[in-house]
């Protein structure tokens, strides 16, 4: 299984397997990992999901889709590298992906 580092805003890391095809999402709330509310459950109907992507890894994720920019402009502290956490799916070749939690989800 692919492992995946989550890295809270105080920057305590925790490095979990998460079962491919799962969304990183996911993987936070069943590992009870702080920082990824998922208020809606992983429908992109919010942003309390919001992550930091490593930029090693943006290449390698599908760009943002249109509903996934509209959630994200409800997010604080938007960067270039934001997603959602909800909208990434975990395959083989994530082994190793790494998001930071912004310090508004806390």
């Amino acid at each position: 299984m692919p492992k995946i580092k989550y890295i809270e805003h105080n920057g305590k890391e925790h490095e979990i397997e998460v079962p491919e095809g799962w969304s990183v999402m996911e993987g936070a709330v069943k590992n009870l990992i702080p920082g990824i509310d998922a208020d809606c459950g992983g429908a992109c109907a919010c942003a309390t999901c919001h992550v930091y992507v490593d930029e090693v890894w943006l290449p390698k994720l599908s760009p943002r889709e249109d509903m996934e920019e509209t959630m994200l402009d409800f997010a604080q502290d938007l960067a270039p590298n934001s997603r959602l956490s909800c909208q990434i799916k975990v395959t083989k070749e994530l082994d190793g992906f790494t998001v930071k939690m912004p310090k508004s989800q806390h």
